[in-house]
């Protein structure tokens, strides 16, 4: 007993007083406190993470095991048994309370294509959910519940570019279904920019446990700030191998502060297309090693142009960070706001230069004129638009790009079968097409040949069709 009783007193002065038994709960303030315990942090933190409840309806067809059986699949084949079935299906994330007043953050891909979304608070209230803003391209949404008058618990934003590699951090969810749970790690890297579950690829990665049903759950810094909103794993079997990626603070208030502004988001816009500098491409170059990102192209009457940026410069930093890949780039602009200018160095010739690079939204010009094709010819059931910046931007294609691109494709169109959303059209029986209007022009000749060429991620592409 008494070995036991000098066991517990070391153990509590060497942790220090935040596990001293029957100590007040603090705020760990010092690096000794810090790394006695986190539990002062997690009462303070867990009760912003919510669970977010997404229903949706599935349309699914049963093929028939006879459908290709010569004699029985006429008796019972998919004419029987092929009706669309209707199915309810019920998927389950995290989310973060952003707002006393009841905004939610959360990811894009826990509640895409719901048709009710329920949040579930830590203390087991229960909140139907509206849409604000679902951005596809961050792989956000945020959410919006009415608390009434009463004010939510709330996490409050931490600077993502202070954060360090081997910063200690807290990851809050609900994995796999079985209620919220805290893991904690270190930051393992920052600026993960290849990895593939978004198109503003700019990520903290960590090796705190990041599970299924962990995605929309808060990144949590050893103080108690949101630092992250975690996204995505990187895992061969499903469960966490400790890699794990978090979109920064940064990008998140970036939309969560657009949703609740004008309910979408208008990012600056470089005018200018860029690549990667390789190790053969930096001694080309004459530099001693690979820096920078490439400027392969630069738009006319662009920021870019206007700030004196030519095609051959390196551009490497804005607003003070370092830029080594193009999407480090697109994410330096991307989460700063339209108006005003931000510093901008790069490499000109052998010269270095600093410029103020105006944050201009990109404009829509030509105007998009978006038109569904509705004729007797091979493009039926497409819908098309004149390519500007803001479209281009819009749909995450690279700028500079011109023409006219087709946005979507009806549900069981004839385009369906040549055509693919994204594609460019570059001529249409030997037309070329620069404009909605030349392709409207083109489709409304009668023939029953037709010989189109599209542009799919910059490869040619040539479809003959008889109809």
């Amino acid at each position: 007993m008494k070995s036991s009783r000098l066991v517990l007193a070391v153990l509590a002065v060497a942790c220090g007083p935040g596990l001293a038994f029957g100590a007040a709960p603090f705020v760990p303030q010092t690096g000794a406190e810090l790394r006695a315990t986190f539990a002062p942090t997690v009462k303070a933190s867990a009760p912003s993470v919510v669970n977010v409840y997404a229903r949706h309806t599935v349309v699914t067809s049963f093929r028939s095991p006879f459908a290709d059986d010569p004699f029985f699949g006429r008796l019972f084949g998919d004419g029987m048994f092929g009706m669309p079935r209707e199915r309810v299906e019920n998927s389950l994330g995290s989310g973060v309370v952003v707002r006393e007043d009841g905004v939610v953050v959360t990811n894009n891909h826990v509640i895409q294509g719901a048709e009710e979304l329920k949040v579930v608070l830590a203390d087991r209230r229960e909140f139907d959910a509206k849409l604000v803003l679902a951005d596809e391209r961050t792989d956000l949404a945020v959410l919006r519940i009415d608390p009434g008058k009463e004010k939510l618990p709330a996490l409050a934003f931490a600077d993502s570019d202070a954060l360090e590699v081997g910063d200690v951090v807290l990851a809050i969810g609900n994995p796999f279904g079985v209620g919220q749970t805290v893991t904690s790690g270190i930051v393992s890297a920052l600026a993960r920019t290849q990895v593939g579950v978004a198109d503003y690829r700019f990520f903290i990665q960590t090796d705190a446990a990041i599970n299924p049903g962990n995605s929309g759950g808060a990144l949590v810094t050893a103080d108690g700030h949101l630092v992250g909103i975690n996204s995505a794993i990187y895992s061969r079997s499903g469960g966490s191998n400790g890699i794990g990626f978090a979109i920064p603070a940064n990008m998140v208030r970036l939309v969560v502060d657009s949703a609740l502004s004008n309910g979408r988001i208008v990012r600056p816009w470089l005018g200018a297309e860029t690549q990667g500098v390789s190790a053969d491409i930096a001694a080309s170059l004459g530099l001693a090693r690979p820096e920078g990102v490439l400027v392969k192209e630069v738009t006319p009457e662009s920021p870019a142009a206007k700030a004196g940026i030519r095609t051959g410069d390196l551009i490497l930093s804005v607003n003070g960070f370092d830029v080594q890949d193009p999407e480090a780039l697109r994410y330096r602009l991307a989460v700063m706001k339209t108006g005003g200018a931000v510093p901008v160095v790069f490499r000109h010739g052998g010269e270095i230069r600093t410029v103020d690079l105006a944050l201009e939204a990109p404009p829509e010009v030509p105007p998009r004129n978006e038109t569904k094709l509705d004729g007797r010819e091979p493009l039926n059931g497409a819908t098309i638009a004149n390519l500007s910046p803001a479209l281009a931007e819009e749909l995450g294609i690279p700028q500079g790009q011109k023409g006219v691109i087709v946005t979507k494709i009806a549900a069981d169109a004839f385009a369906a079968r040549t055509v693919a959303p994204g594609d460019i059209l570059v001529s249409i029986n030997g037309e070329d097409i620069e404009s909605v209007a030349d392709a409207k022009a083109a489709v409304a000749k009668e023939t029953r040949y037709w010989d189109i060429v599209i542009s799919r991620g910059g490869q040619l592409s040539r479809f003959q069709v008889r109809l």
